[in-house]
Formats: C-alpha cells, sequence, structure tokens
C-alpha cells in the first residue's frame, strides 16, 4: 500500500513448485515466525497452491505450532495461492487467513517496481555489467545447460 515500502529479500520468499520439499517450508515458516526473527521482514510463500499433500499437510501444522509457542502478535507472513486452485489443501487450510488484495493497474506497478529495482549510480559494479540504459537491480539470466558456467 505504499510507494515507499521495500521489496522482500531472496530469504524472505520461496517459490513453490511440486518439488518442494518441507524442509524448505518449514524453514521459512520458522523465519516468520520464531521469536526474535522478524526484523520487520516480509515472508512470502508464492504458489503455494502448486504443494503436494504432504508438505502442505506439514505446512499447516508447522505453521499453527509455532503461532501457538509463539507471542508475536503481528508476525508478516504471506501464502500466495491461485485463487482458481479450488482444490488446494492449503487453501483449505488457511481459509480462515484469506485476504483479496486491491486491484493495481499495470502502470502502477510498474512504477512501483521500477521505483525499487532501479540501481543507484555507482553503487552496483554487477549491474553495470548490462548495456541497457536503465540499470536494473534485478536481472533474469536464463540457460540452456544451468550449472556448466553458460
Amino acid at each position: 500500500h505504499s510507494q515507499e515500502a521495500a521489496l522482500p529479500s531472496y530469504d524472505e520468499i520461496l517459490v513453490c513448485t511440486p518439488n518442494t520439499e518441507e524442509e524448505e517450508v518449514e524453514l521459512l515458516v520458522r523465519r516468520a515466525l520464531a521469536p526474535g526473527s522478524q526484523d520487520q521482514k516480509i515472508y512470502c510463500l508464492l504458489g503455494a497452491d502448486k504443494l503436494g499433500y504432504k508438505v502442505s499437510e506439514r505446512l499447516e501444522h508447522h505453521f499453527f505450532r509455532l503461532v501457538q509457542a509463539s507471542s508475536l502478535p503481528n508476525y508478516r507472513f504471506l501464502i500466495f495461492c491461485n485463487a482458481k486452485a479450488h482444490n488446494s489443501y492449503v487453501i483449505t487450510a488457511f481459509d480462515a487467513y484469506k485476504v483479496t488484495f486491491p486491484s493495481y493497474s499495470k502502470e502502477e506497478i510498474q512504477s512501483y517496481l521500477k521505483m525499487h529495482l532501479t540501481v543507484p549510480s555507482g553503487t552496483a559494479p554487477v549491474a553495470q555489467a548490462f548495456e541497457e540504459p536503465q540499470r536494473q537491480n534485478v536481472k533474469f539470466v536464463f540457460s540452456e545447460r544451468a550449472g556448466m558456467g553458460e
């Protein structure tokens, strides 16, 4: 809701796939709900509807166990699911916490991302390797042969 609010960092996000393991989910839930781990971070599970049944069940178990054991009233933990994934265990388990986000226009989203992903001049030598006039803080590099140095 704020143009100034920062994006979550790499340690705050877990992008879920059908191959995501229970340990990965548990570690993120622990970071989000363990006492002393807040540091104003926003922890996110993206695509949680893609988790397998067993991992989804364990996510629910770890979340509610840590919520009961924790004295943190204001933890920041978001679970993003596809609204059309009606048969997802995660959607059913966390239905009481369901929130619908307001719709933002494409221009508003692009403006926000441009503001937060632009590298200040002279501060990031890695971003300077790219020749585009707009130096962005994030670049996606895809490889046909990942792990082969290409």
